[in-house]
């Protein structure tokens, strides 16, 4: 009786979870540039088990030597050269991609253009991923813990292999070492870094991998110089050379290991290999805490029941299944970065610099992807994980400690100094206003004073600041030099600093960046009536095209994108704005013709908040409804091409999945959300009741046709609601909020 009812209570746990993880597929973002992937992760998890297709031969797509290329994996491509270990999900940029384990049959060969395979029946879910290799029909299965990967090969008869390759990667960084310990244990480093191409970003990341059974065979390589004079002498020369059974340490770029057995049909082996930015020692401590003991089922039970613990924060009813999978889908991809940097024993690497520190009390998380991410992912971290994103904030604070300065784009606590701005700001005042404040608020806005005042030969994160202070705007001085993308983020920073101030009760403050926000007048040109470069003298740039820009073309004061994608990009002063344009109906129609022209790009951030503007006009709300509904439908997708570019860790996932449930922060800093009609039927957020009031926020469509998406009517708590905002201090106290819809 005993068995059975412990087998119900599986079964109903199993189905439970499948009602959230069924709803996610991995594949979508994994094409179109999306640059996500199918690896097997946990929600935040330092280590990520990827298949890696992009390199090794012309069989596929896309290689990532032939052009810019920024992931490990595409749909698009078939030529698997084996699954590596840290990766980066979203991003713009290569990095990481490294640490590959492989399985091969026959003899060893350790160039991927000679042992990679041809990838069959390839099968995703969260924390799990499956493929066949055709070549040696093995069977290759993957799953995760946070700091751990686990790889289940299921082999033919005869001489099997497993490789594990340090030269192959994604970063642009070499060197590596391989050291094996004995017939079951490797451990080894490769150095990672060079983020976008930008120098002082190098870190070394360590590994100790362990197979379930000793192998009967096994040996280090190096690819070796090639050589001139010397060539004909050498048997090796600009070729792998192997070396059987050595057990010393291997230094080099191109370097690797190799376990030899001799399997049964079917037999399977079972590689876990754990990981840290700390030292081996670490990275062993990890593998033995956080380790199965080889049991792969429950690895990938575990990584499920994780998954679901998640995703089960919101419950949606209603919509079709593909409506169900996107959505699920991009809160799962929202779960990827920022992830974990620290170990078990808390250990991580400081900000800036090679020193070890310790976080026992909260987890320090890394990859702030802030010029994305500020605009809409923090604050839906805050509504549905408080948690984790009070714990962002704590890191970012402590990486000001360790280093001087809050982060701008970081990885693995280096500064990439990719894009522009000051975007900690924004994420952190935001969080605080939306109650989050169990940080070190007054370092916190130490920070923030520092980089808002400190002249720019001195400030790291503006600095081309002494025009902006003295002058208001930052000029445009060299052709391509983004000035006006750089003073407009200082603006949204400044006005942000100014509520941090006024919350405070720093009245002196709130005045004097307030007052710096309100610089983006200083752009506005009557002539093309909108934002236009400005020069030193005063006078806008000649030869002005507000079109150039598209298609990532260069465009002078604009970075990746053109001024009508930056036109509006004032969301702290939409009011201000509106005026400069000559008035409400003069603001809507120019908005309107944003999208009615083409130029609005869903897949640049500093863009996406339009669609939501014409809430500011009261009697244009419809304008939102109907756009936002047009591009949720055009642009998200339950394919690999489902998500319309880079999904830059997180951050259309967030959009997709704000607009799908009918609210959007407009402006961080400022806790109103704009509010549009939700795609599903009924959506339940569970509230966390160690941060908000309310137990569960409740949002209802009332419809007669699938496809009505016009708000007729909005209900809050019972009482008509008069407005097209609603607070976060209001809906976290929990509630209903009701829409009445028509077509």
């Amino acid at each position: 009786m005993k068995q059975l009812i412990t087998l119900l209570s599986l079964l109903i746990t199993t189905w439970v979870s499948a009602q959230y993880v069924e709803h996610v597929n991995p594949f979508i973002g994994s094409s179109n540039f999306g640059t996500t992937n199918p690896g097997a992760l946990v929600p935040r998890g330092m280590v990520s088990v990827t298949p890696f297709n992009v390199s090794g031969s012309d069989l596929n797509t896309f290689d990532k030597d032939s052009r810019w290329w920024s992931t490990p994996y595409s749909a698009d491509n078939s030529y698997l050269t084996g699954f590596s270990h840290v990766n980066l999900s979203g991003v713009g940029c290569p990095e990481l991609g490294v640490i590959i384990l492989m399985p091969t049959t026959g003899d060893v060969n350790a160039n991927p253009k000679g042992y990679g395979s041809i990838m069959e029946n390839q099968k995703a879910e969260p924390g799990y991923y499956h493929t066949h290799l055709k070549k040696y029909d093995v069977t290759a299965e993957v799953s995760a813990t946070k700091r751990v990967g686990i790889s289940r090969f299921t082999f033919p008869e005869g001489k099997s292999n497993i490789l594990l390759n340090l030269g192959l990667g994604l970063t642009n960084e070499t060197g590596a070492m391989v050291h094996i310990i004995n017939n079951q244990e490797i451990e080894g480093s490769r150095m990672t870094g060079t983020f976008c191409y930008n120098d002082g970003s190098e870190r070394l990341v360590y590994f100790v991998a362990r197979f379930n059974k000793p192998a009967e065979k096994f040996g280090t390589w190096k690819k070796m110089p090639e050589m001139k004079a010397e060539a004909s002498w050498s048997k090796s020369s600009g070729k792998y050379k192997y070396y059987d059974g050595f057990n010393q340490p291997m230094n080099g770029n191109d370097v690797g290991s190799y376990f030899t057995f001799n399997t049964k049909n079917d037999e399977q082996i079972t590689v876990e290999v754990g990981v840290s930015y700390v030292s081996i020692e670490n990275a062993r401590l990890n593998l033995n805490t956080e380790s199965n003991q080889f049991n792969f089922e429950k690895t990938r039970t575990q990584a499920s029941q994780d998954w679901h613990d998640i995703l089960s924060r919101i419950k949606v009813e209603g919509g079709t299944e593909d409506q169900k999978t996107i959505f699920y889908t991009a809160l799962y991809h929202t779960q990827i970065h920022p992830n974990i940097i620290n170990d078990v024993n808390g250990q991580y690497p400081a900000m800036e610099s090679f020193e070890i520190k310790e976080s026992p009390d909260c987890n320090r998380y890394t990859i702030f992807s802030l010029w994305d991410t500020y605009r809409n992912y923090h604050p839906l971290m805050a509504l549905l994980y408080p948690n984790e994103q009070l714990d962002m904030v704590r890191s970012m604070v402590d990486m000001y400690k360790e280093s001087g300065w809050l982060p701008k784009w970081e990885l693995n606590s280096r500064e990439t100094h990719v894009m522009e701005g000051d975007p900690a700001i924004p994420v952190i005042v935001d969080s605080y206003l939306r109650g989050l404040r169990d940080f070190d608020v007054e370092t916190a806005y130490e920070a923030m004073y520092k980089s808002a005042t400190t002249e720019g030969s001195k400030n790291k994160l503006r600095p081309d600041i002494d025009h902006y202070l003295s002058h208001g705007y930052v000029p445009l001085k060299e052709e391509f030099d983004n000035s006006v993308s750089h003073a407009l983020e200082y603006y949204i920073a400044d006005w942000n600093l100014a509520q941090f101030a006024k919350a405070l009760n720093k009245p002196q403050d709130h005045k004097k960046f307030l007052k710096q926000s309100q610089g983006y007048k200083e752009y506005y040109d009557k002539e093309y009536g909108i934002l236009r470069p400005k020069l030193e003298d005063g006078q806008f740039l000649k030869n002005f095209d507000p079109n150039q820009g598209e298609n990532f073309e260069p465009s002078p004061g604009f970075h990746e994108g053109t001024a009508w994608q930056y036109a509006f990009c004032v969301p702290h002063d939409i009011k201000g704005l509106s005026l400069l344009m000559g008035g409400k109906k003069n603001f809507v129609n120019k908005l309107q013709s944003i999208f009615d022209l083409n130029r609005f790009d869903m897949a640049n951030e500093p863009d996406i908040h339009y669609p939501y503007l014409f809430n500011f006009v009261k009697g244009e709300e419809w304008r939102s409804q109907k756009e936002v509904r047009k591009l949720v439908n055009k642009h998200f997708k339950n394919s690999p091409d489902g998500i319309p570019g880079n999904d830059d860790c997180g951050t259309l996932s967030a959009w997709v999945i704000y607009s799908m449930m009918g609210l959007y922060p407009v402006c961080p800093g400022n806790t109103d959300y704009a509010i549009t009609s939700p795609v599903f039927d009924k959506i339940t957020i569970q509230l966390d009741p160690n941060y908000y009031q309310g137990e569960k926020l409740e949002i209802i469509s009332h419809k007669k046709n699938a496809t009505d998406h016009l708000i007729q009517k909005i209900i809050w708590n019972g009482k008509k609601h008069p407005s097209y905002f609603i607070d976060h201090n209001t809906i976290t106290k929990g509630g209903r909020l009701e829409f009445f819809l028509k077509k």
